[in-house]
């Protein structure tokens, strides 16, 4: 893992920085809703190494950037400007999240909340066009992997039996964004440390590396984003101590790999902590259900970060095969209120665009 870093780094000092998430999230706000496609070969071959050697970050971002600056690309091409030229690139932003995530409507109201944690639908423009590139995604990336229309995450059956299921929801929810603010603050600690080295880029993803190789040799379930490894916990028996571990080292892999260079997405690995979370709260209290325990917590651990209580409703329950959208809704939107007020992502609290 230090090596693929190594190599990571130098792909970005040599062919240029892609940037992340909040480049993008940025470039669609106040650049015209132009993300520039000179970025991809970058962002490709550096995500490709980060993702596929281990670290904990997943392919969201890249695949955000790809197709949401080929949505660019072919908008120049139709000589299209403004908000229709804004519209082609958020679609193209939803086409790279109905891929990953198996779910167009939660696919493309995600490529919408993430740009304005406040008004959801301020560009109300794009919202057809990335519901229709969400569904022919969908349906172009079934064809490809033979993807079926099941859960990806075999939670266990959930019936509501108990009145006081919506107050659990939003307890767990609680303590979700108290995982939520521990994850924000463990990014600015490792931020501040990476920061203080002044060396250049392939020297830090050299030793994010080597640290998410350490803390992997020891806790192998922290390496990866999350997507297999929480139905791999899930049909684990394991003590409440691993289980405390797995959660504390998890947060602290993410961190490394968001801080030191490495690229991904941090969606899917918060779904995992927050699973994680859930499965804990289940040992101290085993009659409540486990799976409201868990998709409570991954709802209100991924709202308190990208500020996206809608669309992380409809993808859990997508995800997970969950069919009561409300408690999910409950913790969803606790986690959003009990956010920072400063957002993670800190382009999407920008309110003057600039021209």
């Amino acid at each position: 893992m230090a090596f693929a870093g190594l190599a990571a780094g130098l792909i970005i000092h040599w062919i240029g920085d892609p940037g992340e998430i909040h480049l993008i999230v940025n470039n669609i706000r106040f650049n015209k809703g132009k993300l520039d496609p000179k970025n991809n070969p970058s962002m490709i071959l550096s995500s490709l190494l980060c993702v596929a050697s281990g670290g904990s970050l997943g392919p969201e971002a890249p695949l955000v950037q790809v197709t949401g600056s080929t949505g660019t690309l072919l908008g120049k091409l139709f000589r299209l400007k403004g908000e229709a030229l804004r519209s082609l690139s958020i679609a193209g932003m939803a086409s790279g999240f109905t891929a990953l995530f198996g779910a167009p409507l939660g696919g493309s109201l995600f490529s919408l909340e993430i740009l304005h944690y406040k008004h959801a639908v301020e560009y109300y423009k794009a919202i057809i066009p990335a519901f229709v590139a969400s569904s022919f995604s969908y349906i172009i990336f079934a064809l490809v992997v033979h993807l079926g229309l099941g859960p990806i995450w075999d939670f266990p059956t959930y019936e509501m039996s108990d009145k006081f299921d919506f107050l659990y929801a939003l307890i767990f929810g609680l303590l979700g964004a108290m995982i939520g603010w521990s994850f924000i603050y463990c990014t600015k600690l490792w931020k501040s440390i990476f920061a203080a080295l002044s060396a250049p880029i392939y020297i830090k993803t050299f030793i994010g590396g080597l640290l998410l190789g350490i803390i992997a040799f020891y806790f192998p379930l922290t390496r990866y984003f999350g997507h297999h490894e929480l139905n791999e916990l899930l049909s684990m028996e394991v003590s409440i101590g691993f289980l405390i571990a797995i959660l504390v080292f998890k947060l602290i892999a993410i961190s490394i790999t968001v801080t030191s260079g490495w690229r991904g997405g941090f969606i899917i690995p918060l779904f995992f902590v927050g699973g994680t979370l859930g499965i804990i709260i289940h040992h101290f209290l085993p009659e409540v259900s486990l799976s409201l325990a868990m998709i409570s917590c991954m709802a209100a651990i991924n709202a308190c970060v990208t500020r996206t209580p809608m669309s992380t409703t409809i993808l859990l329950a997508t995800l997970t095969g969950f069919q009561y959208f409300i408690p999910i809704f409950f913790a969803s939107l606790t986690g959003y209120f009990l956010a920072p007020k400063v957002p993670f992502i800190k382009s999407q609290m920008q309110k003057e665009e600039s021209h």
